[in-house]
This record gives structure tokens, C-alpha cells and sequence, in this order.
């Protein structure tokens, strides 16, 4: 089991850049099977789920292969049309290969995904939505057996704004014949980001970042070069640390309007934000007053991933802040790590309650899931005394060298030895 020891009291200064978006560069590596085609991705994050997405491409037939921050996949020898098991377990989003596989060779076996365990998500609007496309699905033993004899394109309707399900509608659509139109569609900027690769892929698709997206005709082209775009959640956890352990730090090559709701709200508890087009600064005193009441929701509200950042960096503020999770029902498991630390948090259904205690004492801590370890990354940096942060393989799934950068920026954080 891999070990942080983190030393809070340093404040962090300087500038970072930010990596690549883990959840922009999962749905397109699989959108790079759609169509026999060389694909060249720049700016992807050295991520363990990005890892396991290769690993999957490769079982397919493919060539997955990294040069620094850049992926080279050849999808022209895809021989495979089933993931195993251990595959998709490793994560959540490898169910977004269903409707990759589907679109390039319409049959496909795998199983249901893993990933962090933070409730029920049932992949119900994905199967129901694939099959208003044509597709036949018969589920045994966590097995799906799917085939379609040709797509047709129609309209769907999307009970809830779920971001996986818009994206493998968008890939199972590009084989579908004519028009699919997508309504109540997720709007979220990695959903823009898909959009923008599968148009360079030669795919007719509109609407991305709105809540309804067409897709009519392809016309396959043979070699695509794509940058991917900033992950918005890892610029909200640096400004959390920032805001939590007081700095001043400035964030490179972002899109500040993407994680806006985290921005407005640091402000609100008392820090000062800079934003230019293609980065942002946070100063902090440490000093910290509780947020207005947040309440997640699908983009463009409060997103469900900064929750626990956000909460992590109200622990020592002054009153109380009130979170309502409206997305996942477990997404609270990391209050219990954080009460070890001294901090003051109740939580009752889907509202937590924190109100800010004087200081923050170091104690042993396991991360639970993946922000919710980053969650005790913030805290971790703004208690007294070493802390040691158990189970860190969670955080290594979506964020790259978090440790190193934080170290570069003043943090104290270390592998324990």
C-alpha cells in the first residue's frame, strides 16, 4: 500500500502548469476505435486510468504507445471486439468502450465497470439509450452480450444530464444511419472536447455544451492530431490547497470560466482571485470564513469532483458550511477520514454540515476514493504535525505527480520510505 507522509504549515507559493483532463482523455481514446485511423494525442496525463484505457486499446488489437505527454494509438489492426473482466474493473469509465466497439464493429462483450466505489450508477441510461439505437443487449452475470445488425439514428432523451451516457451515444451514433439527436445531453467541457476530436475524426456532430447534440453522417478520415484540454478538477484542488494552507499561486494554461463555481466560491471565504484567458491566481492568507451553502449539480453548477476539495478547505474556516451532495450518495465517505484530523462534520442523507475549527491536528488518514484523497491532501497540508495518508493508489488515478508538484510549490509531502 503506498504512503504520503505530509508535514502541514508551509504555505505554497510560485506557478504551475496544469496537467491534461483525466475524464476529456478516457471517452477519446476510446473514440479512437470508431473508425480504422492513427490518432496523435498531445498534452494526456501519465494516469493509471490512462494506463488502463491503453491496456484496453492494446487487448483490442490496437497499437497504444506514450512518448512523454503525447499517446500514439493505431486503431487499423482492431482484431477484438470483447474486455475482460480485469480490465474493466480497473475503472468506472471503460463502460464508455461499449459504444466505441459497437460503432466499429457492431458486437461487443464486457463486463460492468469498477472504479471508486461512491454509490449506485447504474449504466441503465447508457444500455437503454444504445439499445434506442438498434442495438440488442442481453446482461447475465454482470456479462453484456451486445450486437446490432445497424444502428439507426432517432431521438433520445436523456432522464438525467449523465455524462457517460452522452458520450457513448455520440460514439455508437457515428455508425448509426441518419440523424441522432441527443436532448437533456450533458454539457460538460470534456463533452465540447469529445466533440471537437470526433469532428476532426470526420464525424458531422453540433450541440456539445448545450443540452442537446445532433449527430448525422461520417466521413472517416486517416490521421487525427488532437491537444486535450486542462483538467478542471485538478486546478480546483490546487486552489483548494492554496486557499487551505494560504500562498499565492498561479495556475497555467487553464480555462478559468470551467471551474468558475469553485473560483466564486474560494472568494466568497475571503481569497483573492486573478483571472486572465489562459490562467488564474489565488492569494490567501489562510484566513478563511464558510462558503454560501453548496449544492452539486450537473455542469455548469457545482460540480459533484470539487465537493470534497472544497469541504477539505472549510475545515478550519470561520461558521458553519453546508454542502448538499445531489449526485452520488456516498460521496461523503472521506468526513469520517477528516473527523480524525479534529475537524467538526455532520452529516445526515445527502447535507454536510462543517463548521471551522481552530487547528487541525496530524493523525493516520486512508483515501477512500480518488478526490476524496485529494480531499485529505488539502487538509493534510493546512494541520498540524506529519501526516500519513494511506491508500494513495487512488489519487494516482487522476492526478499526475501531485506529490512532486505540491513539493515544487513549498508543500512538505513524501512516499513513506
Amino acid at each position: 500500500m503506498s504512503i504520503w507522509r505530509i508535514s502541514g504549515g508551509n504555505r505554497l507559493n510560485g506557478d504551475i502548469r496544469i496537467q491534461g483532463a483525466k475524464n476529456a482523455v478516457l471517452p477519446i481514446i476510446a473514440a479512437s476505435i470508431v473508425t480504422s485511423c492513427e490518432t496523435e494525442l498531445i498534452n494526456c496525463p501519465r494516469l493509471s486510468d490512462v494506463e488502463a484505457a491503453m491496456c484496453i486499446l492494446r487487448h483490442l488489437g490496437c497499437i497504444a504507445e506514450r512518448d512523454g505527454d503525447t499517446l500514439y494509438i493505431d486503431s487499423r489492426g482492431m482484431s477484438a471486439t470483447d474486455i475482460p473482466h480485469e480490465l474493466m474493473r480497473e475503472m468506472r469509465s471503460s463502460v464508455i468502450f461499449l459504444g466505441a466497439i459497437l460503432a466499429r464493429a457492431h458486437s461487443a462483450q464486457l463486463y460492468y465497470p469498477g472504479g471508486c466505489e461512491l454509490g449506485a450508477r447504474p449504466i441503465d441510461l447508457h444500455l437503454d439509450a444504445l439499445r434506442a439505437l438498434g442495438a440488442q443487449i442481453s446482461d447475465s452475470g454482470g456479462k453484456l452480450e451486445c450486437s446490432d445488425s445497424g444502428l439507426k439514428g432517432t431521438r433520445i432523451n436523456l432522464s438525467f444530464p449523465s455524462v457517460g451516457a452522452t458520450e457513448n451515444i455520440m460514439l455508437a451514433a457515428c455508425a448509426a444511419s441518419g440523424e441522432t439527436v441527443i436532448t437533456n445531453a450533458a454539457r460538460e467541457p470534456e463533452i465540447v472536447d469529445l466533440q471537437d476530436y470526433l469532428r476532426k475524426l470526420g464525424v458531422c456532430v453540433f450541440g456539445a455544451g448545450t443540452p442537446t447534440i445532433s449527430i448525422s453522417g461520417f466521413n472517416p478520415v486517416q490521421v487525427v492530431g488532437h491537444r486535450v484540454m486542462t483538467d478542471r478538477i485538478a486546478a480546483a484542488t490546487m486552489l483548494c490547497c492554496t486557499a487551505a494552507t494560504g500562498g499565492k499561486v498561479r495556475l497555467l494554461s487553464v480555462e478559468p470560466a470551467h471551474f468558475e463555481t469553485i473560483s466564486e466560491a474560494l472568494e466568497y471565504m475571503g481569497c483573492q482571485i486573478e483571472r486572465g484567458s489562459t490562467e488564474i491566481t489565488i492569494s490567501s492568507n489562510g484566513i478563511l470564513r464558510a462558503p454560501k451553502p453548496v449544492v452539486t449539480k450537473p455542469y455548469p453548477g457545482f460540480p459533484t469532483d470539487a465537493q470534497p476539495l472544497l469541504m477539505a478547505a472549510c475545515l478550519k474556516a470561520d461558521g458553519t458550511a453546508v454542502f448538499t451532495e445531489n449526485i452520488f450518495e456516498n460521496r461523503y465517505r472521506h468526513a469520517v477520514e477528516l473527523r480524525k484530523l479534529g475537524s467538526d462534520i455532520s452529516v445526515v442523507g445527502r447535507v454536510a454540515m462543517v463548521t471551522g475549527v481552530p487547528k487541525l491536528i496530524a493523525a493516520p488518514v486512508t483515501a477512500t476514493d480518488l478526490r476524496g484523497g485529494a480531499a485529505l491532501v488539502v487538509a493534510a497540508l493546512a494541520a498540524e504535525g506529519e501526516t500519513q495518508l494511506y491508500d494513495v493508489g487512488h489519487i494516482v488515478r487522476g492526478y499526475e505527480r501531485l506529490d512532486e508538484h505540491l513539493r515544487a510549490l513549498g508543500g512538505d509531502i513524501h512516499y513513506k520510505c
